[in-house]
Order: structure tokens, then C-alpha cells, then sequence
């Protein structure tokens, strides 16, 4: 299981090579991919600019953030920071047991997956 952030769908839409290939390798072993709601709303505008963005989300699943609102904010607290949507896209990977989170903001996802005490999701910069 794989989760990307809203770096991730950024550098999709940038047409960054190596996000491309490894989404490539995930749907061709159908390994799940997952866009937390509120990454995704930070990122999509609904322009023709996108459309290469929106091909690659109709390979992933957008995950509720009504599921993780209030442990999103539960986790901002212990974990002293305020990004409700980076708390979302922890809990989202750590509930479906993600291997991999693509992310351009990896030291505040770091903090909170440990802040977690997950130890299993590999955080990778996009």
C-alpha cells in the first residue's frame, strides 16, 4: 500500500519521471495507491492543466477524511504541530498499513507517524 501526499500529486502534475515509473510498478503488481481527501483538496483545482493529474487518480482511492477527523486532530496536539491534513495523511497510512508515503514534506510526516509509533511506513521525498 502506497499513500501520497499532496507533494506527491504536485510532482505528478510537474511530470515527475521517477513518481511516474513507481506509480507505473504499483498498478502493474496492483499495489494499492491512496490519496488522503484533504491532500487531494489542497492540490486540485479542476483545470485542463491537470489532466494528466486526474489520469493518474483514477488508479487511486481517495480516502475519507471524515474517518480521521478528530485522531487527526488528537494527533496535532500530541504531537505539537497544526497541519490537520499532514496528521490526516499519517493516520491514513499507519490505519492501512502503508509500506511507502510519498511526501515533499518528509520530516513533518517523520514526526508524526513516530509521534504514532509507527516505525513500518518508509517516507520518501518527492
Amino acid at each position: 500500500m502506497i499513500v501520497f501526499d499532496a507533494g506527491a500529486l504536485v510532482a505528478l502534475e510537474r511530470e515527475d519521471r521517477e513518481l511516474w515509473a513507481d506509480l507505473r510498478i504499483a498498478a502493474s503488481a496492483a499495489v494499492p495507491v491512496t490519496v488522503p481527501a484533504g491532500a487531494l483538496s489542497q492540490v486540485w483545482r479542476g483545470s485542463p492543466r491537470q489532466a494528466r493529474l486526474a489520469m493518474a487518480l483514477s488508479g487511486c482511492e481517495i480516502a475519507s477524511f471524515d474517518i480521521v477527523a478528530r485522531a487527526a486532530g488528537e494527533l496535532c496536539g500530541r504531537a505539537r504541530t497544526s497541519d490537520v491534513v499532514d496528521a490526516s495523511v499519517a493516520l491514513t497510512a499507519s490505519y492501512r498499513s502503508a509500506t511507502h508515503l510519498y511526501t515533499s514534506d518528509p520530516d513533518d510526516l517523520r514526526h508524526l507517524l513516530m509521534t504514532l509509533g509507527e516505525r513500518r511506513v518508509r517516507v520518501i521525498r518527492c
